[in-house]
């Protein structure tokens, strides 16, 4: 199951995009990996069964505000792929950003520089809203090949290659994402990025990738997630 569909004041969005050479989004991946590796105030996960990274601090207080303005004002219940006949297991609200909108540029532009990813290969980005006992369970991000909805989201840019995640907020109580497979918690930090690979090095799906946004106990979380595909978004 997968869902539906820091400030530099020196440069503009296009200019940030321009002065970064573009990685592509498929396999292989090390180019990626490697200019991650290499920003400032990186942390990578030390686990050998995915490719998981985290910045503290990535956005500031001001854009975090903007972007949660924008969430509040378009909201809508979430959806999932390949439904399995769980009412709450994604009851969460989500909205679709806007990337004419200045502060949803700025803000992929500010990915695209950090992580190398060509923007073609980009979803529109989107923002999740949960508040007290929201929850979305287990899942990964890239689309079962077996799904019965696979050719409807896959057949024309292909699967989920990496997954960009910001936190805006940090409710009062709840709301981290659990990483199952290596029992990762991460706790939500206003600002904080968390990058990672849908893929192993190989290029196959990585099932342990699959990661849980836990149960809101008090206070509403924000967050926004871009994912990129294997081809150019909207290619035909």
């Amino acid at each position: 199951m997968r869902a539906g569909f820091g400030t530099i004041e020196t440069m503009t969005d296009s200019a940030l995009i321009e002065a970064t050479p573009s990685l592509g989004s498929g396999h292989p991946s090390e180019p990626v990996v490697a200019r991650l590796a290499a920003q400032p105030g990186i942390q990578r996960v030390p686990s050998p069964k995915l490719t998981l990274f985290l910045k503290r601090a990535f956005l500031d207080a001001e854009t975090c505000a903007a972007v949660i303005a924008r969430i509040d004002s378009q909201r809508r219940p979430s959806t999932i792929s390949d439904p399995n006949g769980d009412a709450a297991f994604r009851t969460s609200e989500t909205c679709d950003l806007d990337s004419s909108d200045p502060v949803v540029a700025k803000v992929e532009a500010l990915i695209m520089a950090f992580t190398g990813l060509d923007p073609v290969h980009g979803e529109p980005m989107q923002g999740q809203r949960y508040a007290v006992g929201q929850e979305f369970k287990g899942h990964t991000d890239y689309f079962e090949p077996n799904g019965v909805d696979y050719e409807r989201y896959c057949g024309v840019a292909g699967n989920r290659t990496w997954t960009v995640m910001i936190y805006l907020n940090e409710p009062e109580a709840g709301g981290a994402t659990r990483f199952k497979t290596i029992d990762k918690i991460v706790q939500p930090e206003a600002g904080k990025l968390l990058a990672w690979n849908n893929r192993r090095a190989d290029g196959s799906l990585n099932p342990a990738t699959i990661h849980q946004g836990m149960k809101v106990r008090s206070g509403v979380k924000y967050v926004i997630t871009k994912w990129f595909r294997e081809l150019p978004w909207g290619w035909a």
